[in-house]
Parts: C-alpha cells; structure tokens; sequence
C-alpha cells in the first residue's frame, strides 16, 4: 500500500485516509469495531456518572454502538453533538436509549441523527472524536468544517474535557499538517489499541 506523503494537501490526504476506511469489508469493519471499543473503554476506566460526548456513525465511520453499549453499562451519560450554528461549537445533547433519534441536515449532503430538541443540553467531561485521518502525535484531520476544532478550543478554555479520537487504524498517515486553529488529541483509539498523546514542547 502506498503511503500518503505528509506534504500532501489536506484534501489529498483526507482523500486518501478515506479511501482506506472505505477499503474494510463490512465483516471486518464490524469486527474492528467491537475491538475499538474494548480498548476505549479500558482507557477510559470508571465512567459511572460522567457525561461522554459520542457520534453517531454515517457512512464507513467506525461504528460506536459497542461502545455506546459499554458506556451504558458502566454507567455513563452519552450526548451527541448538534451543529446549531455552522460558524459556532456544537453544542450536545444528552442521548437518552429509549428516546428515538432525529433525523436533521448536517454539514454539506450529509443528514446526522441527533436526539430531539427537548433533550438536555450538556457540557461532555469526555469527547469521543470522529476523523478522517489522524498521526501518531495526536493530530486529527476531520472533514474539513472545523466543528470539532471550535468545540474543542472552546470547552478546553471553560474546563478539562479529554478528547478522545476514535477510527479505524488504516486510517492512520505518518504526519499530517497542523495548523494554529488545529486541536490536538488526548488519545487515539483503534481496532489496534491505543495511542496515548504526550504534549508537545
């Protein structure tokens, strides 16, 4: 497999990460899954009480139900993330089980299911990241809006929050680009364990 130079624009490197992702078979995909999942809910320890932000999985993502189901069990409270301005954080909403999701628009083609309007808003102690591509040092290339950048950047100036990128390892690239508006990841986890991010000199 060719590997994507890291001097490679972010649109191609994003591009080729995806492609990856794309590449798993869905028994294969599924499997990745529930082994993601028992390595970040090892990361993660006792969760009883704590507010964990998840994503509802579209398309080739990685599939968070297992780890939703582990969540649940141990006893946290899981929020999903609504854009409510294109241009501001997301703000996110606590997921109740027995509460359907909603379908709304999303970012660009793309329709997101989010729990109703009714639903509490919360502040996440946890933040578990989608991503289309990330590096061992704990960058993250998502899919280009900037959402997860302006949450991030916000919530860590009001408090602690861990963030937590969650993929599939393929969609791991040697570097990638970052920028000053760029927010870094605690952790990354994947179907092939854990990457644990050190701060940056």
């Amino acid at each position: 497999m060719t590997v994507p130079s890291p001097y490679l624009d972010k649109p191609s490197l994003r591009a080729a990460a995806l492609a990856r992702r794309a590449g798993l078979d869905p028994l294969g995909r599924a499997a990745a899954s529930a082994r993601a999942a028992s390595h970040a809910l090892a990361w993660l320890g006792p969760v009883e009480g704590e507010v964990v932000a998840l994503f509802a999985s579209i398309g080739t993502e990685i599939d968070t139900a297992p780890l939703a189901a582990g969540l649940r069990a141990g006893g946290a409270r899981l929020a999903l993330p609504v854009v409510a301005d294109p241009k501001a954080p997301l703000v996110f909403r606590l997921w109740s089980a027995e509460v359907p999701l909603v379908e709304v628009p999303g970012p660009g083609r793309l329709v997101i299911p989010v729990p109703p309007e009714e639903a509490p808003v919360v502040v996440p102690d946890v933040l578990v990241v989608p991503l289309a591509a990330y590096d061992p040092s704990g960058h993250r290339l998502g899919y280009g809006g900037g959402y997860y950048d302006r949450t991030l950047a916000a919530l860590r100036r009001a408090r602690r929050v861990e963030a937590l990128g969650y993929a599939f390892a393929v969609q791991e690239l040697p570097c990638l680009p970052a920028e000053p508006h760029d927010e870094r990841l605690d952790a990354v986890v994947t179907d092939a364990g854990i990457i644990t991010v050190t701060a940056e000199d």
